[in-house]
């Protein structure tokens, strides 16, 4: 029977799941790699001829969404709902191959115990975000431990083996209120990641080697058993073929390393009031920039728009301050929702890059060479940013104000000159250079993230 591997991914973290198949395809051609997943779309099969995709069946929740905390626990409950589909697929599966093991996403960590019981497939867990955050999560049953209060409740510095210290309001909201029930639901998958298989983790040694060296020698559980860790990463795309667009042939006609890019990932969103304050900051710094807008927020709405909602196309007149765009038109070019984010970081003329810190973002940046200035906005993005300033040591933050977390234009000014006309934002461009080449060494024959991958395969029964 033929041997493979069946990943089993959450749709946000999609992406880097398809990453690590091609990876374990190229480290073992012998095998096959199946996904089991809601809706594969016909986009998605054809671009990945290599790797075989068996859907699920479409489920329904039984109550509505009505808070970003519902929707994360949505993100839990869906998996739990497919695993009879899941464990009536993985046993025909069983019948024509010789399944070595099951990766899922930690989103799906209902499906360890149900399959642990069932099944005789060795079950390991992927965490798309880096070693800092697992050591969040590996943590968690022991924040949850030693206090009774919610952090949502508290002004403290959270300390976290092998992370730097993080304000409780900086601390992912799903891990901030003890009376929802997302959160007993991470504190469950912190405790079942440690009966697994092994844990796959989107980072490498020498970005994060701190959290890495904590988790290793079993700070974050000190009274449990760990399961192997393989920091494989990064997991993320390093280049795409070049298409032709607009902003691409506009960063062709710019000095080397002038331009800010401006992206907040497929989800972010801001107000009208702080995209006009953006843009004033922006006019005021002088500096070259290409920025992807989106439409703003609705009243009500959060910063997060909602998985698989097409976004409106933007009304850029009606959007900034009279005269912005006559005024900015020789220097900054905007880019209406979607932009070439692999091509553009990439480019040459890039020398900055503003992002929302999603971790695939980050990476992406990392992987180009390209220092950030960081500027959360939902999730763990707070978190991120605190590792991305004090433990990655590639980028510098935003000061958030208020409760809106708004940003004004004078500080959007600083900062955006701090990085892009300073003496510390050349030390940071030195210093995700170094990152980078480092990244480069990983992934090679022998660097850290190969022999992790060898020893990932190699522990496959």
């Amino acid at each position: 029977m033929e041997d493979t591997v069946v990943l089993y991914p959450s749709q946000g973290h999609l992406s880097s799941m398809l990453e690590l198949g091609k990876l374990l395809l190229k480290h073992r051609p012998s095998f096959s790699v199946t996904f089991v997943m809601s809706n594969p779309s016909t986009e998605l099969v054809s671009a990945n001829p290599f790797i075989t995709f068996i859907p699920l069946p479409e489920v329904s929740l039984p109550a509505p969404i009505t808070s970003f905390l519902d929707l994360v626990a949505s993100f839990f409950e869906i998996p739990k709902l497919n695993n009879p589909d899941l464990h009536q697929t993985l046993s025909s599966l069983s019948a024509s191959s010789n399944i070595k093991a099951l990766i899922i996403d930690f989103f799906c960590s209902p499906a360890f115990e149900f399959l642990s019981s069932r099944l005789d497939i060795p079950i390991y867990y992927f965490n798309s975000s880096g070693a800092c955050g697992l050591s969040m999560f590996l943590y968690t049953p022991t924040l949850d431990k030693n206090t009774t209060e919610s952090l949502k409740d508290l002004d403290i510095l959270v300390e976290v083996p092998g992370a730097p210290r993080v304000p409780s309001k900086d601390i992912p909201p799903v891990l901030c209120d003890r009376s929802h029930r997302v959160y007993q639901y991470f504190v469950d998958t912190g405790k079942q990641m440690f009966k697994s298989a092994g844990i796959v983790v989107n980072t490498f040694e020498a970005l994060e080697p701190n959290a890495c060296k904590a988790i290793q020698e079993r700070k974050c559980f000190p009274n449990g058993p760990l399961p192997p860790i393989f920091c494989v990463g990064p997991l993320a795309m390093t280049g795409e073929s070049r298409k032709e667009n607009e902003c691409l042939t506009w960063l062709d006609s710019q000095p080397s390393r002038s331009v800010l890019y401006l992206c907040f990932g497929s989800m972010g969103v801001f107000s009208s009031s702080q995209l006009k304050e953006m843009a004033i900051g922006l006019e005021r710094s002088g500096v070259r920039f290409l920025w992807a807008v989106r439409a703003p927020k609705e009243d009500g709405q959060t910063q997060a728009r909602k998985t698989g909602s097409i976004a409106p196309e933007p009304c850029l007149e009606s959007i900034f301050p009279e005269g912005f765009l006559d005024r900015t038109k020789d220097r900054g070019f905007m880019v209406k929702s979607w932009a070439p984010q692999l091509a553009i970081l990439n480019h040459g003329s890039v020398g900055g890059f503003v992002t929302h810190c999603g971790w695939k973002s980050i990476l992406e940046a990392v992987c180009a060479g390209v220092p950030m200035l960081g500027w959360p906005l939902y999730a763990e993005q707070k978190m991120n940013s605190v590792f991305l300033v004090e433990e990655i040591k590639v980028g510098l933050a935003v000061k958030l104000e208020d409760e809106d977390d708004f940003v004004s234009a004078a500080e959007l000014e600083e900062r955006v000159t701090e990085l892009m006309n300073s003496k510390k934002g050349e030390a940071l461009r030195e210093r995700v250079k170094a990152v980078r080449e480092a990244a480069v060494v990983a992934k090679s024959e022998g660097g850290s993230a190969y022999v992790a991958m060898e020893g990932l395969v190699a522990s496959f029964r």
